[in-house]
């Protein structure tokens, strides 16, 4: 038996950063009023027919852990004969949810489910509490700070400390400008942080003081050309997409918003892990018997300016395609969020666009590299 998944909507909380006003909201909580939103949004879709509800989360610990997917499910008032877990490939991990739910679709297993997302960078510390190396992995810098990769990749490609400020400075200024025109109205939700206050907008985009920008000093090696201008800043946030199959959809008056086309997980070199969005989208465009320039819109993630430019400049992808409405610098980059995160946007920048298919990818810490391409 085989059938198409398709994705009805897709949501998100704003994205809060250091200080800011999410800090201190459970990730349960904030899974579950996101997947709320995602519900009320569509009321056609009864949560009695939710079959799973699945959660990425980079560390799924402290109050991210003990199966979030399953606690956040019955806190959003999804019926507990419906199955939920949690799935962990670190910044991939929402996009994986995604991947997994829809081949399940495909197969026949479930007719409805959410893939959803969460991470709290503030609450769990970077590596989690208990970071326990092999000794042998770590012989092979198995263990390599991510900023650390980026340099390397910055090294690789000849990626000037001025590219990376130009890059950083253009993702705030386009995420900016999102706001003003209002494209991102119909991705958010409101987060209410137990009636002290209400949150309806990310707290990353900010003009950017160009002078300031160009006197930090590197953020993670000496001489480097990193900094935390150019890096995606510690974050929280959440995120969730209603993914069916186009029978079911059908058969119930549901308006489909996008259809998967084809899922790509790839390995490079943890040493250079910002390369993995390159193999992964080659190999789903070979899956899809697409080629780039077939790609119409792209949403990559930017965990750092360097690794950006690097698949940008390396793969010959075209700038004037790519995230439109600023990215994870400006943003933010809640890891375990993240994957579903950049479906939603892609989708509303489809919609904006008026374009037809669609790439959604990112990079992924111990070197990986995910993809998927979708089309409206």
């Amino acid at each position: 038996m085989s059938t198409k998944s398709v994705i009805i909507d897709a949501v998100r909380s704003p994205i809060g950063t250091k200080n800011g006003q999410l800090v201190g909201i459970r990730p349960d909580d904030l899974t579950a009023q996101v997947i709320k939103g995602l519900l009320a949004r569509n009321e056609k879709v009864k949560p009695k027919d939710i079959e799973d509800v699945v959660v990425g989360c980079a560390f799924p610990e402290g109050p991210q852990g003990m199966i979030i997917g399953r606690s956040a499910a019955i806190l959003a008032g999804i019926p507990k004969e419906a199955g939920g877990k949690v799935v962990n490939r670190f910044c991939g991990s929402a996009m994986d949810g995604l991947h997994q739910l829809s081949t399940a679709i495909e197969c026949g297993d479930i007719d409805v489910g959410i893939a959803a997302g969460v991470e709290d960078m503030f609450s769990i510390p970077p590596g989690g509490f208990a970071p326990d190396f092999h000794p042998e992995l770590a012989e092979h810098e198995y263990y390599i700070g991510m900023g650390e990769t980026a340099e390397n990749l910055a090294n690789d490609g000849n990626i000037s400390r001025e590219d990376q400020d130009e890059f950083s400075i253009n993702s705030h200024t386009k995420a900016l400008k999102a706001y003003a025109d209002g494209k991102f109205d119909n991705e958010l939700i409101s987060i209410d942080v137990y009636g002290e206050a209400t949150v309806e907008k990310d707290e990353g985009p900010r003009k950017s003081n160009v002078e300031k920008i160009k006197t930090l000093n590197p953020a993670f090696i000496k001489g480097g050309t990193v900094t935390a201008a150019s890096s995606s800043p510690f974050s929280i946030g959440a995120s969730a997409v209603l993914i069916t199959s186009a029978e079911y959809a059908e058969k119930h008056g549901l308006t489909i918003r996008a259809e998967i086309v084809s899922r790509a997980i790839a390995g490079v070199d943890w040493t250079r892990m910002g390369a993995g969005p390159l193999p992964a989208t080659e190999k789903a465009l070979k899956k899809a018997s697409l080629i780039m320039d077939d790609i119409e819109t792209i949403e990559l993630n930017e965990a750092f300016a360097a690794q950006s430019l690097f698949v940008i400049r390396e793969g010959g992808w075209d700038m004037d395609k790519i995230n439109l409405n600023g990215g994870a610098i400006a943003l933010g980059h809640p890891l375990g969020c993240s994957g579903t995160r950049i479906i939603g946007t892609l989708i509303n920048v489809m919609e904006q666009q008026n374009t037809h298919l669609g790439l959604a990818t990112m990079c992924i810490g111990s070197g990986q590299g995910i993809a998927t391409i979708i089309k409206r």
